[in-house]
C-alpha cells in the first residue's frame, strides 16, 4: 500500500538513554553538516548550554526528537472513511454506495471463476518457488550501501512507472482521447464475464492509479526536505545582520556629534556675516528702486521731447520699457497708480501719428516726378517708421501704399495724356473736352508716342516702387533675422546652465561625501563652472562688496531680465544703420507672411499697370481704330506691348496677364482680319485665273531664293537694277524648273507674310497656323473645282479645259507640296511642345494635296484611256500598214506628249507615259482578242505586229521617252 512506501526506516538504538537517530539521508552522508550560529534571538551567542526546552533547529540536528516525526502524506489523502480499501475507482467520486448497487450480469459475457486460473498457476508455482531459492542464496553483501547509493536511482526508477501521459502538461481527462488511454474500456467490455470479471478489472485499475499516485507523492515529499536547509541557511544570517545594525547605529551617532561641533565653530560665524551682506544688499536695491522711480517720473517728457523729432521708435522703446518697470519693479507703488494708462493712451496716439506719416511719406513718394532715378526717398525716415509699425503689430500698413499706388497710375496715365493732347494743334480742347474723345482724335504715330510715354513713365513709376518695397522687406528680414539669433543664443544659454548645473551637482556630491575638489580633479581637469563655484566659495569671509556710496550706474539697473533692453545694430541695404530691440513680440509666421505681402504689394502694382495700360488701349479701340492697322502699324504695336510686358516681368518677377490678354485678343481681331483679306484676295485670284503659264518676275525669283537659304521672310526691295532684270519663264526651286500660274506666286508671297506676321507677334502663333492651314485647303479645293470639276468654264469661260491646265494645274499643287515641310518646321521652332499636336494639319493637307495630284494624273490617264477605247474598238487588222487608227493614236500621243512635256518633269511624264501605254495595252489586247487575232506568225499577226512596231516606234521617238520600257507582248494572250 501507500504506506509501504513513504514510512521511515527503523530507528537503531546507539545510546543507553533509548534516543532514536534517524537514519541519515544519502545526500547527506557525502556533505558534512557545517556548525551555524542559532537564530533563536534570546540565544544570541548560541551556546548550547542555555537552552529552552523547546528544540534548538541547529543544536539539536543530529539527534532525533519528537519533532523529527513525520506523517505520512500518502495515508493522510487517502479517506480513512471507506470501509473497503478494494472497492470501485468511482466510489472516490460517486460515493460509497456506488458498489451496493447490484448490477444485473450481462447475458453475452461469461462467468469467469478460479477454475478458469488453475492450469496457468500449476504452470507457474514450480517457477516462482525456483525464483525464491535462488533469491535467498545470492544475497547482497552490502545492502545498506547499495541502498544508500542507488536511492537517486530507485526514485527515478519508480517515476519511470508512471505512464508518460500523466506527465504531459496538457492532460485533461475531459478529452476523449486521454480519457480512453487512462481508462481503457476495453478491460470492461471485451471480455465475456460476469460482474466478477469487471469488478476484478476495475480493483486492479484502481490499484494501479493508487500505487502511481503514492509514488508522485513520496517524490514530491523527498524534493520539500531537499529544500529545507536553504531555508535553515536564512535563518542563520539573521544574527550577523544583528550586529551590523548596532555598529551602525553607533556610527551614526558618532557622526552627529562631529556634526554638532563643526556647526558651532565654522557655520555660526559665516552665517552671521551673510546675514550682514543681506541687510547691505537690501539697502542697495532699495537705493536702486528710488533711482528707478526717479528716472520712470521723468519718461512723459523724454516720450514727448522724441516725438517732437519723429523719434517714433525710440519712444515706444521708451514706454514699453516703463511699462514694464511698472508691472514687475514699481507694482502697487501708490503715485504712479495712473501712469500706466497715461502711457496706453499716448501710445495709440503714436500709432495713429505712425499711419498718418506713412501715408504722408508713401503719397510723397509715389507722386514726386517721375525722372530716370530710383533713389528711394528718405530712406532712414522710411525705415524707422517701418520698425515703428512692426513694433505696435500694424501689419496692414502696406495697404495704405498699396491704396495710393493705384491713384498715382489714374494720374500718370491722365498728365500723359494732357501733356500731348496740348502738344498738338489740330485738336481744340475747348471743343473737345473729354480727354477719351481728344485721344480719339489723335493718328496713329501720335497716339503711339503718346502710349510709348506711358509704358516709359510706368517702367519708372515700377522701378521706384520696387526699390521701396524691397527697403521695407530688408527690415521685416533683419527682424527675422535678429528673432532667429536670439532663439540661437537662448539655445546656447539653456545648453551652458544645463553644464554648469551637473557640475554644481557634482561638487555638491564631492563635499557631501567628505571629498575636495582637487582630490577629485586631477590638475587642468576642474571644469570652468566648478573653478568659479570654488573661488566664490573660498572667497573670505570678510570681503565685502563695495559701498553704497560707490554704486555705479550699471547696479542702479532692475535685476528683472525683462527690464534690460537688449538692442543689436543692423544696417539695411541703403546703408541706414538702426538698433533693433528685442521686444519686438513677432513671430517668425507673422513676419514671413509680412514679407510675402509685401512682395505680393509688388506684383499688384505690375498689374496695376497692366489694368490701366488695358483701360488706356481699350478707350482707343472703342472706334475700331486697332483693327484698322496695317500689318506694319499693328506689328510695331505689338512690339511695344511685349516691350513693355517683358520689363514689368523683369522687374517685378511675375507675369501679369491682362496686358498680355488684351495684346491676345486684339491680335486675335488683326489675324481674322489679315486673314479674311488674304482669303479675299486668293478667292478673287482663283476666280480670274485663266490656268496658263505665267512669267516669274525676279522679285518673285529673289523671295524663293531667300526660303531657300532658310530665311522665311520678305526680302526688302532691291534699287532699279532688279527691276531691269526679265522675267523667266519658270520658277527655279532648288535645281527644278517649276511652270506655275500668277494665283500660285502670289499665294506664296501670301504664305510667307503669314510666317513673318509669325515672327513678329509669336502670341499668335497658333491662330496663324490654323489660318495658314485654312487659306492651303482652300486653295487646295477651289482649284480642284475649278480644273478637275470644270469650274472654269463658267466662272473664267474657259472653252475646254485642256491637258496642259491639268499639268499646270498638278505642277502648281507640288511647287506648294514642296513649301510645306518647310512651313511646317518654321511653326514648329516657335510652338510649344504642348502644342506640337496641331502640326497634325500640315500632314493632312500634305495628303490631301497628294491625292489632288494623283486625281490629276488619273485625270489625265483617263482621257487617252477613252480615246483608245473609242479608236480600237473600230480597229481591223488589214492593209495597208501602218492603219489608220495605229497612226490616230500616235498623233494624240503626240499632242499629249507636246502638252506636258515642258510643264512636267521628264521623270513624271515616263511614268505617266507607262501608265497610258498600260491602258492602251489593255484595250488592244481586247480588240485582239474580238477579232480572234492570235500570236501565231500568220498573215494577221504580222500586219498587228507591223502596227505595234509603227507605235512602239513613234512613242520611244518622243522627247525624254527613248528608253521607255513599253512591253508589248503582253497584248497577246498567253497559251495554256
Amino acid at each position: 500500500m501507500a504506506s509501504s512506501h513513504s514510512s521511515s526506516p527503523v530507528p537503531q538504538s546507539n545510546s543507553s538513554d533509548a534516543f532514536f537517530k534517524k537514519e541519515t539521508d544519502a545526500t547527506k552522508r557525502f556533505r558534512p553538516v557545517q556548525s551555524l550560529p542559532d537564530v533563536c534571538p534570546k540565544e544570541p551567542t548560541g551556546n548550547p548550554n542555555n537552552l529552552r526546552d523547546s528544540p534548538s533547529l541547529v543544536a539539536d540536528q543530529q539527534r532525533w526528537t519528537i519533532y523529527h516525526s513525520k506523517v505520512n502524506l500518502p495515508a493522510a489523502l487517502n479517506d480513512p472513511r471507506l470501509a473497503k480499501r478494494e472497492s470501485d475507482f468511482f466510489t472516490k467520486t460517486w460515493g460509497v454506495d456506488f458498489v451496493d448497487t447490484e448490477v444485473t450480469p450481462s447475458f453475452y459475457l461469461p462467468q469467469i471463476t478460479k477454475e478458469h486460473f488453475a492450469l496457468y498457476q500449476q504452470e507457474i508455482t514450480p517457477r516462482e518457488k525456483v525464483h525464491e531459492r535462488c533469491k535467498n542464496i545470492c544475497t547482497p553483501k552490502d545492502t545498506f550501501d547499495r541502498t544508500l547509493l542507488h536511492t537517486h536511482d530507485k526514485s527515478r526508477t519508480d517515476l519511470e512507472q508512471v505512464p508518460k501521459i500523466f506527465m504531459k502538461p496538457d492532460f485533461a481527462l475531459e478529452d476523449s482521447l486521454t480519457f480512453n488511454a487512462v481508462l481503457p474500456w476495453s478491460h470492461f467490455s471485451t471480455a465475456g464475464g460476469k460482474g466478477n470479471r469487471d469488478a476484478a478489472s476495475s480493483r486492479l485499475l484502481q490499484e494501479k492509479l493508487s500505487h502511481y499516485l503514492d509514488i508522485v507523492e513520496v517524490n514530491i515529499a523527498h524534493q520539500i526536505s531537499l529544500r529545507s536547509e536553504a531555508f535553515f541557511h536564512a535563518m542563520t544570517s539573521q544574527h550577523e545582520l544583528q550586529d551590523y545594525l548596532r555598529k551602525t547605529s553607533q556610527a551614526v551617532k558618532l557622526l552627529r556629534e562631529k556634526i554638532s561641533k563643526i556647526d558651532k565653530i565654522m557655520c555660526e560665524g559665516s552665517l552671521r556675516v551673510l546675514r550682514l551682506s543681506l541687510t547691505r544688499n537690501n539697502c542697495i536695491k532699495a537705493y536702486n528702486k528710488l533711482k528707478l522711480m526717479a528716472t520712470v517720473h521723468q519718461t512723459q517728457p523724454t516720450v514727448q521731447l522724441l516725438l517732437s523729432t519723429s523719434e517714433y521708435v525710440g519712444a515706444l522703446d521708451l514706454i514699453a520699457t516703463t511699462q514694464e518697470v511698472l508691472q514687475q519693479e514699481l507694482q502697487g507703488i501708490h503715485s504712479f497708480r495712473h501712469l500706466g494708462s497715461q502711457l496706453c493712451e499716448l501710445e495709440k496716439l503714436i500709432d495713429k501719428m505712425m499711419i498718418a506719416e506713412f501715408s504722408t511719406y508713401a503719397r510723397n513718394d509715389l507722386n514726386r516726378p517721375l525722372e530716370d532715378d530710383c533713389q528711394i526717398l528718405e530712406e532712414e525716415r522710411l525705415v524707422s517708421l517701418v520698425f515703428g509699425l512692426l513694433k505696435q503689430r500694424k501689419l496692414n500698413f502696406y495697404e495704405i501704399y498699396g491704396d495710393e499706388m493705384i491713384n498715382t497710375a489714374k494720374n500718370i496715365i491722365k498728365q500723359c495724356v494732357v501733356n500731348t493732347v496740348s502738344q498738338i494743334e489740330e485738336i481744340d480742347t475747348e471743343v473737345v473736352v473729354k480727354l477719351a474723345d481728344q485721344m480719339r482724335m489723335m493718328n496713329f504715330p501720335q497716339w503711339f508716342d503718346l502710349l510709348k510715354n506711358i509704358f516709359s513713365k510706368f517702367t519708372i513709376f515700377l522701378k521706384r516702387i520696387k526699390a521701396t518695397l524691397n527697403t521695407i522687406r530688408s527690415v521685416v528680414f533683419l527682424v527675422l533675422d535678429k528673432n532667429q539669433k536670439n532663439r540661437d543664443l537662448e539655445d546656447t544659454l539653456q545648453k551652458n546652465s544645463a553644464k554648469e548645473s551637473t557640475v554644481d551637482t557634482e561638487v555638491a556630491y564631492l563635499t557631501h561625501e567628505g571629498m575636495f575638489i582637487s582630490d577629485a580633479f586631477g590638475d587642468g581637469e576642474l571644469p570652468a563652472g566648478a573653478a568659479d563655484t570654488a573661488s566664490q566659495r573660498n572667497t573670505s569671509p570678510n570681503s565685502e562688496p563695495c559701498s553704497s556710496d560707490s554704486v555705479s550706474e550699471p547696479e542702479c539697473t532692475t535685476d528683472s531680465s525683462s527690464s534690460k533692453e537688449h538692442t543689436s545694430s543692423c544696417i539695411t541695404p541703403g546703408g541706414v544703420e538702426m538698433m533693433i530691440s528685442d521686444d519686438m513680440k513677432l513671430t517668425d509666421l507673422e513676419l514671413v507672411r509680412l514679407a510675402n505681402n509685401i512682395q505680393e504689394l509688388l506684383y499688384n502694382a505690375s498689374d496695376i499697370c497692366h489694368d490701366r495700360s488695358v483701360k488706356f488701349l481699350m478707350a482707343r479701340a472703342k472706334d475700331g481704330f486697332l483693327e484698322k492697322l496695317n500689318s506694319n502699324e499693328f506689328v510695331t504695336l505689338s512690339r511695344l506691348m511685349e516691350g513693355f510686358i517683358l520689363d514689368t516681368e523683369q522687374i517685378c518677377g511675375r507675369k501679369s496677364m491682362s496686358l498680355r490678354g488684351a495684346l491676345q485678343s486684339q491680335a486675335n481681331r488683326f489675324v481674322n482680319r489679315f486673314h479674311e483679306e488674304r482669303k479675299t484676295k486668293l478667292s478673287l485670284l482663283l476666280d480670274n485665273e485663266r490656268w496658263k503659264q505665267a512669267e516669274v518676275p525676279a522679285e518673285f525669283q529673289d523671295l524663293v531664293d531667300s526660303v531657300s537659304d532658310g530665311r522665311i521672310s520678305l526680302p526688302e526691295k532691291k534699287p532699279t537694277a532688279t527691276e531691269e532684270r526679265k522675267p523667266a519663264e519658270f520658277l527655279v526651286v532648288e535645281g527644278q524648273k517649276y511652270a506655275t500660274v500668277g494665283t500660285v506666286l502670289l499665294l506664296i508671297r501670301i504664305i510667307l507674310e503669314y510666317c513673318q506676321c509669325v515672327d513678329n507677334i509669336p502670341s499668335i502663333t497658333t491662330d496663324m497656323l490654323t489660318r495658314l492651314s485654312d487659306l492651303l485647303k482652300y486653295f487646295n479645293s477651289r482649284s480642284c473645282q475649278l480644273v478637275l470639276g470644270a469650274g472654269a468654264l463658267q466662272v473664267v469661260g474657259l472653252k475646254t479645259i485642256t491637258t496642259k491646265n491639268l499639268a499646270l494645274s498638278s505642277r502648281c499643287l507640288q511647287l506648294i507640296v514642296h513649301y510645306i515641310p518647310i512651313i511646317r518646321a518654321h511653326f514648329e521652332a516657335r510652338l510649344q511642345p504642348k502644342q506640337f499636336s496641331m502640326l497634325r494639319h500640315f500632314d493632312h493637307i500634305t495628303k490631301d494635296y497628294h491625292d489632288h495630284i494623283a486625281e490629276i494624273s488619273a485625270k489625265l490617264v483617263a482621257i487617252m484611256d477613252s480615246l483608245f477605247d473609242k479608236l480600237l474598238s473600230k480597229y481591223e487588222v488589214k492593209a495597208p500598214v501602218p492603219s489608220a487608227c495605229f497612226r490616230n493614236i500616235c498623233k494624240q500621243m503626240a499632242k499629249m506628249h507636246e502638252a506636258i512635256y515642258d510643264l512636267l518633269p521628264e521623270e513624271q511624264t515616263q511614268m505617266l507615259f507607262l501608265r497610258i501605254n498600260a491602258s492602251y495595252k489593255l484595250h488592244l489586247k481586247r480588240q485582239l482578242a474580238h477579232l480572234n487575232v492570235v500570236n501565231d506568225g500568220g498573215p494577221l499577226n504580222g500586219l498587228v505586229t507591223s502596227d505595234v512596231a509603227f507605235y512602239t516606234g513613234n512613242l520611244q521617238a518622243l522627247k525624254g521617252l527613248n528608253n521607255l520600257d513599253l512591253n508589248m507582248a503582253e497584248i497577246w494572250e498567253q497559251k495554256r
